[in-house]
């Protein structure tokens, strides 16, 4: 039975890793997965799903506004497809969410999301709120904060290395803007960013 799954973590957890994992799995039983990864997000080339540890592979881009469901639809027309990959999945918009669990209920495709819960401020994106409310499973993909405790926040950094306490919810970067943390070590690091003492 198809599923709509959400893997969500922090930043730096693995979880393009996990993806590019799961689908050689599959590749490795001669079955055919479709990839995909926000078009906004080129960090390891346009159209392509890259890992921290040097793994990756080539992927159809989404954009903003863009019909996922007949996406996936004219992909599974062209050739047999066990299941779908979406990567950095908290830049869907609510709409592309609904249409991912669509393609599960209507073209019975598995589709696995992976994505952020929150932002660096600890708000949710929106495309991550709507896979909350519709995923039919959600696997939490955990990394730990420096004291090693699980991480479930990040803070963006500037180029200077100083904590941002305001700014766009999206900024495209890795390690070098963004630090995962645990509860207790955000709201730390965030109430210094503000000038607060807490």
């Amino acid at each position: 039975m198809a599923k709509l799954y959400f893997n969500y973590s922090t930043m730096n957890a693995g979880k393009s890793t996990v993806l590019l994992q799961a689908s050689h799995n599959y590749i490795e039983r001669g079955m055919q997965t479709y990839l995909m990864i926000a078009q906004l997000d080129n960090r390891a080339g346009a159209g392509r799903i890259g890992s921290r540890i040097g793994i990756g592979a080539d992927a159809d881009t989404f954009a903003q506004d863009e019909d996922l469901f007949s996406k996936i639809k004219t992909r599974l027309d062209q050739a047999p497809c066990a299941c779908v990959f979406v990567d950095e999945a908290q830049f869907l918009e609510p709409d592309q969410v609904w249409q991912l669990a669509r393609a599960v209920d209507d073209l019975k495709v598995p589709v696995m999301a992976f994505g952020l819960r929150v932002d660096f401020l600890g708000n949710l994106f929106p495309g991550s709120a709507a896979l909350l409310a519709l995923a039919d499973e959600m696997r939490e993909v955990r990394t730990i904060c420096h004291c090693g405790k699980k991480a479930t926040m990040v803070v963006r950094k500037d180029a200077a290395g100083n904590v941002l306490a305001d700014g766009d919810q999206i900024a495209i970067g890795g390690n070098e803007r963004y630090v995962s943390l645990c509860r207790r070590h955000w709201r730390q690091e965030m109430s210094a960013a503000r000038g607060n003492v807490d």
